[in-house]
């Protein structure tokens, strides 16, 4: 079977095997904001189209390709869930030559009953819900950074911090960038010190001020200001995701996780970073439930 990982801005597909072992993969920037005219059936054969020659026949899929501006709009689940209601309400999806089955995402409260939507990190934390382990908690870090609770092989509810995204508007579109060099090399100690100072009391709109001021006050070198403002958002990230110190499991960019594995090491509670084809895993355990593998 084929598993596509159909996100925002990229397109990842793994060609599995009976076992739900990986055989081939490949990904493009061809994420669904790049596919004109909902020409998602097109779009999809152009990127897989030697697998279905060579006898594919069931395509499962998972991402925003099932959001409103995506294929089609997959209703979203409630949480708690786990593999089997996320596999028996898979969507079909119309496409000549093969089977196609789209996964839900799944939607939640925050503690004060503001909604929490996600896609895509639902499945790639199905690949962890048979582990068994519970409690579990997964941060998968982005623009768009997701922290998953797991218990009982459910995942029982998350929260989504902009984390990603506020980092570039402060450093393109604000007074904070005007200090900042386009060096991107991470300084590791400016990103602990920013850490760091995300423990001191004033909140963040008041430390965020701090890195221009560090900067102009020569206390912090103007290629390791971006580094600092990056480990000062985490850290408040990090410490508002996990008020008491809790195993975090990482999955995504190695990178970005090493970062993320630093701060919560830093706030008292150790991290594993997971391998990145977490998507792949998830789809295979939902495939295993629908029995195509």
């Amino acid at each position: 079977m084929i598993a596509v990982d159909w996100g925002t801005s990229n397109f990842r597909a793994y060609r599995l095997g009976a076992e739900g072992t990986i055989l081939e993969r490949r990904s493009s920037t061809q994420g669904i904001l790049s596919v004109e005219n909902g020409g998602f059936a097109e779009a999809l054969r152009a990127e897989i189209a030697d697998w279905l020659a060579h006898g594919e026949e069931r395509i499962l899929l998972c991402g925003m390709i099932g959001s409103r501006q995506g294929w089609v709009e997959a209703p979203y689940l409630r949480c708690p869930a786990g593999v089997a209601e996320l596999a028996d309400s898979a969507v079909n999806v119309p496409f000549a030559g093969a089977e196609v089955l789209l996964v839900p995402g799944i939607s939640a409260h925050d503690t004060d009953g503001v909604h929490e939507v996600m896609r895509g990190e639902e499945t790639q934390a199905a690949g962890l819900l048979e582990s068994g382990a519970s409690p579990m908690l997964i941060c998968f870090p982005g623009t768009h950074s997701k922290w998953i609770h797991l218990r009982d092989r459910r995942i029982v509810n998350f929260t989504t911090s902009m984390t990603g995204e506020v980092y570039g508007a402060l450093r393109n579109h604000t007074i904070l960038g005007r200090t900042m060099t386009t060096e991107n090399t991470v300084d590791n100690a400016a990103f602990l010190q920013g850490v760091a100072r995300s423990a001191d009391s004033g909140g963040l709109l008041h430390h965020l001020f701090g890195v221009r001021t560090l900067t102009l006050m020569d206390q912090l070198k103007a290629d390791s200001s971006a580094s600092y403002l990056s480990g000062l958002l985490i850290g408040h990230e990090v410490r508002a995701a996990m008020p008491y110190p809790s195993a975090v499991h990482l999955v995504g960019a190695a990178s970005l996780c090493s970062l993320y594995r630093q701060a919560i090491e830093t706030c008292g509670a150790p991290a594993t970073v997971e391998a990145e084809d977490a998507a792949a895993r998830g789809l295979a355990v939902i495939a295993r439930r629908l029995r195509w593998i």
